[in-house]
C-alpha cells in the first residue's frame, strides 16, 4: 500500500503539501486528532512515531485507554439477494455468517495485498 506509515498498531496515510513544502499525515480510524509532518522522510517518520508515543503517554497520564483504530465490528449494507446467498453458503459450510464474511474479506485483502 502506497503512502502509509505504521507504528505500534496505528497507521496513517501520508500526503504532500506543495503550499507548505512538507509531508504530513493524520492517524486514521480514531476520534482523537493526531497529526505529524516533516520535510524529509526521516523527519516525517520521527514526528509520526513521536506523535503516537506522546499520545500513548498522555493517555497513561490521564488514566484513559488509548483508542484503537478499529474495534473489529462494523455494519454493512449489501444487496438482499447477496445477503441470502451468503447466509445459505455459511449454513452449508456450517459456519456463522460473520465467519463467512470475515473469510471472504480476508481472501480479498490477501489477493489485493499479495500476501
Amino acid at each position: 500500500m502506497d503512502n502509509v506509515m505504521r507504528y505500534k498498531g496505528y497507521w496513517a496515510k501520508v500526503q504532500y503539501s506543495e503550499a507548505d513544502n512538507c509531508f504530513w499525515g493524520e492517524i486514521e480510524g480514531i476520534r482523537d486528532s493526531i497529526t505529524f509532518e516533516g520535510t524529509t522522510v526521516e523527519e516525517l517518520r520521527k514526528d509520526f512515531e513521536g506523535a503516537i508515543d506522546d499520545y500513548i503517554e498522555w493517555c497513561k497520564e490521564d488514566g484513559v485507554e488509548p483508542q484503537k483504530q478499529y474495534s473489529g465490528s462494523f455494519n454493512i449494507r449489501i444487496d438482499p439477494e447477496l445477503h441470502r446467498e451468503a447466509s445459505l453458503l455459511s449454513k452449508i459450510k456450517d459456519i456463522s455468517l460473520n465467519q463467512f464474511v470475515e473469510r471472504a474479506i480476508a481472501k480479498e485483502v490477501k489477493l489485493s495485498l499479495n500476501k
